[in-house]
């Protein structure tokens, strides 16, 4: 699997530590059911803060991305993903394509409702991120042209889940 990105959890919410690590099957879109957060297609895990180093890119291996990145958080003041979107957007004169996501707040389905159950308690997990695949083909994962993916966590059993809709 491919790493595909890690969320500081004090992102979400400032009294939460540690990292939601974010997986994802590298063979193309749709042959590893990506969008069932249960499936194997995706994995996520919760690391505490003892996990929060970075680390470096290995010396040698298969690099599955031309280029990697990092992100900017922009605090823009509203609860919809897509009026956010569009909002800075026009403050700031760039492309909505360049808005690679959300932290917190409520995910924007392209589908339904897909929140998953944790697999330990059964409760709906908690929205952490919502991805978006990214304008530049050196640096953007491969989302089924045009996909969202989708993280969660249960606060109360440390589970984690992810899953793609396009």
């Amino acid at each position: 699997m491919q790493f595909l990105a890690q969320i500081g959890l004090s992102d979400v919410d400032p009294v939460s530590a540690g990292v939601l690590s974010i997986f994802m099957c590298q063979n193309d879109p749709g042959l590893c059911d990506e969008w069932d957060a249960n499936a194997g297609g995706n994995r996520a895990f919760v690391f505490g803060s003892d996990a929060t180093d970075v680390v470096s890119v290995p010396d040698d291996g298969v690099c599955l991305l031309e280029e990697t990145s990092a992100v900017d958080f922009v605090q823009v003041q509203t609860d919809d993903y897509l009026e956010a979107r569009e909002r800075w957007a026009r403050d700031t004169g760039r492309s909505v394509l360049d808005v690679l996501g959300q932290v917190r707040g409520l995910p924007a389905w392209l589908q339904n409702d897909e929140t998953p159950a944790c697999s330990v308690c059964r409760e709906p997990m908690s929205f952490v991120v919502q991805l978006e695949e990214g304008h530049n083909h050196q640096t953007a994962a491969n989302f089924g042209d045009g996909g969202c993916d989708y993280g969660f966590r249960c606060t109360s059993c440390r589970r984690a889940a992810f899953l793609r809709q396009r």
